[in-house]
């Protein structure tokens, strides 16, 4: 899941060219770290049509990440079907195939993004990425016409990495095209772009729609849409000023492409100000992923950063977000009004993306953090309570989902952005990179291990499902409480100084 306002120091901010890796939820208005830091004195520019036009284009691959996410939840029954009739293996462990191989595609799509970026180009990395977004969304549509299971997990790997590389080069561009004082907000874009991605596949999912027997097929393969969308805008959306600068060394062009989007041609202060941030980043030493952890100064954040990635996926929530609507029929929803109640699931994330915008720098980081993670806890007890005994009890099952919508929304007010966002704030520039790649690996990786695991845990458990993720919260909101520093209104250096003691 994904970012918010105005915040200190985004992953992208202050690192150099290239070296953007996981999905980061935003940019602040100043630099903070590095040798040369000091408030950034970049043109102010303002919201212009180019700059619209092309955050519009790059952030259809976040909505492609939300609508693939919440698109799979309501055929399940459909998909299992169709598995029954070509496979002789168990359904609901071929589903879990199917939900979870889109992670294993993030993990390789992430890394990928990171290395086209810096070689192709950031406008040219996501016109390949759009192209190789409709080849995963028709192997998913044309499944069920070639009778082939196969090609439907395939579809949904393709697609994986599709959306794995979105979710790095889609902030990547968004962030280095944005004037500085406005990263915050147009970082905030991605988020409302994954949140309104997943309510669309989960209202298109809904039995009038296309959640049927017949419609699950053009259902998954409707991810073509964002993919054709974004292929069609991207070849007249400038190119990254920051790449053309920085990476490509061309000058004119950065100038030419920044008088574009500023819709101005006093771009000078941001040009040098470009220069001056690289030369920093140039001074700083650079660390690898094995300096991470060997070097005890960088070691304890990094398992800080490690540890609220792991929270945000193995406290269940992609459990909800995956199977939410099995989870309301086993609360004794009918599957009809299950596929409905899963509407507000995606509706909840979007809407909560908006709240916490304001939170974010009033209440601070590790605020925000421990209140989702309680609340998860408090609501996923409830949850298990209510599922427990709604049998005849149809007020109970009322409460189930009640219950599983405020679940989600304590999940929005923190752990969905903060776990992004924090790596970059408990780094300095020389680690920032690496540790980010560690953070969005580890956050892919468990979120693979939850895709596949809810339906055998759901069938050994039955109404006790959610027990291992309550532990889960609890021990994780423990060791924020514990271990998890402030770094609202703290430069970089601040917050290191901090592990170096």
């Amino acid at each position: 899941m994904v970012p918010h306002s105005e915040r200190r120091k985004s992953a992208f901010a202050g690192t150099r060219s290239g070296e953007r890796t996981g999905f980061h939820p935003q940019e602040d208005s100043e630099d903070t770290s590095g040798p040369l830091s000091r408030p950034a004195k970049m043109s102010s520019g303002g919201t212009t049509g180019a700059l619209l036009y092309a955050v519009s284009a790059a952030v259809l691959g976040m909505l492609q990440f939300g609508f693939n996410t919440g698109v799979i939840n309501a055929p399940r029954k459909f998909i299992e079907n169709f598995v029954r009739d070509n496979y002789e293996a168990k359904p609901s462990l071929i589903f879990s195939v199917i939900v979870s191989i889109f992670a294993v595609g993030g993990m390789i799509g992430c890394p990928l993004a990171s290395w086209m970026l810096d070689t192709q180009g950031r406008k040219k990395a996501l016109l390949y990425n759009a192209a190789f977004g409709i080849i995963g969304a028709a192997f998913m549509g044309f499944s069920k016409l070639a009778t082939s299971v196969e090609m439907l997990i395939i579809g949904r790997f393709l697609i994986g990495i599709n959306c794995g590389f979105a979710t790095t080069a889609s902030p990547t561009y968004v962030s280095e095209i944005a004037p500085v004082r406005m990263r915050g907000a147009f970082g905030t874009v991605n988020q409302l772009a994954v949140g309104f991605g997943m309510t669309c596949g989960q209202i298109l999912g809904i039995d009038v729609i296309l959640g049927s027997d017949e419609g699950w097929p053009l259902l998954l393969g409707l991810a073509v849409v964002p993919a054709a969308i974004q292929l069609i805008m991207l070849p007249f959306a400038p190119e990254s000023p920051r790449y053309l600068l920085l990476c490509a060394h061309d000058e004119e062009k950065a100038r030419v492409a920044l008088t574009k989007i500023r819709g101005s041609s006093d771009v000078e202060n941001e040009i040098n100000d470009m220069h001056l941030e690289d030369q920093a980043a140039r001074e700083e030493q650079k660390f690898s992923v094995k300096d991470l952890f060997t070097t005890p100064a960088l070691r304890i954040p990094l398992v800080i950063g490690i540890v609220m990635h792991l929270s945000q996926q193995l406290g269940g929530i992609n459990a909800v977000l995956y199977y939410s609507s099995t989870i309301f029929v086993k609360a004794g929803l009918s599957e009809e009004d299950a596929r409905l109640a899963v509407i507000g699931v995606g509706s909840i994330l979007f809407v909560m993306a908006l709240v916490s915008i304001p939170l974010m720098d009033r209440l601070g980081r590790r605020t925000l953090q421990l209140c989702g993670l309680g609340g998860m806890t408090a609501f996923s007890i409830l949850m298990t309570i209510a599922f427990f005994t709604y049998e005849n009890n149809t007020t109970m099952s009322i409460f189930a989902v009640i219950f599983t919508f405020l679940y989600v929304a304590f999940f929005g007010v923190g752990p969905s952005s903060i776990p992004w966002m924090i790596l970059s704030e408990l780094f300095g520039q020389g680690a920032r990179s690496a540790a980010v790649s560690v953070g969005a690996l580890v956050n892919w990786f468990a979120n693979f291990v939850v895709g596949l695991t809810f339906i055998p845990m759901s069938e050994a458990l039955g109404n006790y499902v959610f027990i291992p993720y309550t532990i889960l919260l609890i021990i994780f909101f423990v060791f924020t409480y514990l271990k998890l520093p402030e770094t609202k209104n703290r430069t970089i250096e601040e917050v290191t100084a901090l592990f170096k003691k």
